[in-house]
């Protein structure tokens, strides 16, 4: 039986909430058990020492309905102890979405525009696809579904990287940058730091229309609003729309149908980090799977092992 890990996220609540105060957490408890039985269940099949972390939230209100920090509490191989939900980890190709969407409410980019992936560099940088393959000419769509880096980084350079950086900040997310170095274009492709908790809250702003919600565990009246201040815009309504419908067509993993949830994976260099975000109309939820001690895992990747949980 899975150890109630609920405990992460009620030990998160002591720091908000004065002593002795009584409290009324969002999560739910049926909810917050399948999920972490589906967690430990998930890494069980995956090995002695990866880790499955799962996040889950109502994207109306931001409000939490399960938090899964590890596949297990005393599951010492695993530091199942660690609350991985706001540990930092490269986040792979996550980010590409909101690059396209900044290009799309730029007016450089339409889903059905065409764009280049070939060879190129970008000053001392040059990107390549997971693949080492190219693709030639294709839809700005099927670029995003297809999670090529080369166009991703070709519409970074035209909004600028600062730029990226800025809406995830807007949205109430706290990139971590290597070193404290000015943002670059490596950004795009898992070149910065961010935690489960930063990507569910950046997913949540864009399955809202591009409006910031801030993630809570309190089902008090306004704690969502007192948690993110004045209403914050990461992207307008249109450019949200768009990616709302490219990702909602993005290619299943093996024995798994996606069924109308908009969602996107990625996997960050050297297999250490394996992600899936997404969202479907009411909730929006994230899964990490990967070593705490961000040892690299031959074979792991977005879609083979986060999707399928995701989904």
């Amino acid at each position: 039986m899975a150890e109630p890990l609920s405990r992460y996220a009620l030990r998160g609540l002591r720091r908000l909430i004065p002593p002795y105060a009584l409290l009324q957490p969002t999560l739910d408890a049926g909810v917050q058990r399948r999920l972490e039985a589906l967690a430990a269940e998930r890494a069980a099949a995956a090995g002695k020492t990866l880790s499955v972390r799962i996040l889950a939230a109502e994207h109306a209100s931001g409000r939490l309905v399960a938090s899964v920090g590890s596949a297990g509490l005393f599951d010492t191989p695993r530091d199942g102890h660690v609350d991985m939900t706001r540990a930092i980890r490269s986040p792979g190709s996550t980010l590409k979405p909101l690059i396209y969407g900044l290009a799309f409410e730029a007016g450089l980019a339409h889903p059905e525009s065409l764009i280049e992936d070939r060879p190129s560099a970008f000053d001392s940088y040059a990107p390549t696809n997971f693949d080492r393959s190219f693709q030639g000419t294709l839809t700005v769509r099927e670029a995003l579904q297809r999670s090529l880096n080369v166009p991703a980084v070709r519409l970074l350079d035209a909004v600028g990287p600062a730029r990226l950086v800025s809406r995830m900040g807007r949205a109430g997310a706290r990139p971590v940058l290597p070193d404290h170095t000015p943002a670059g274009l490596a950004i795009g492709l898992s070149g910065i730091g961010v935690s489960l908790t930063d990507l569910v809250t950046l997913y949540a702003a864009i399955a809202r229309g591009g409006e910031a919600v801030a993630l809570t565990a309190l089902a008090e009246p306004g704690a969502a609003e007192a948690a993110a201040g004045p209403a914050r815009r990461i992207l307008d309504p249109r450019a949200a729309w768009y990616l709302a419908s490219i990702l909602a067509g993005a290619p299943a993993p093996t024995n798994a149908a996606p069924d109308g949830i908009a969602y996107k994976t990625g996997t960050s260099y050297g297999h250490r980090d394996a992600w899936a975000i997404g969202w479907d109309g009411r909730h929006v939820v994230g899964v990490w799977i990967g070593r705490p001690d961000a040892a690299p895992v031959p074979g792991l990747t977005g879609i083979d092992a986060a999707a399928p949980v995701l989904l």
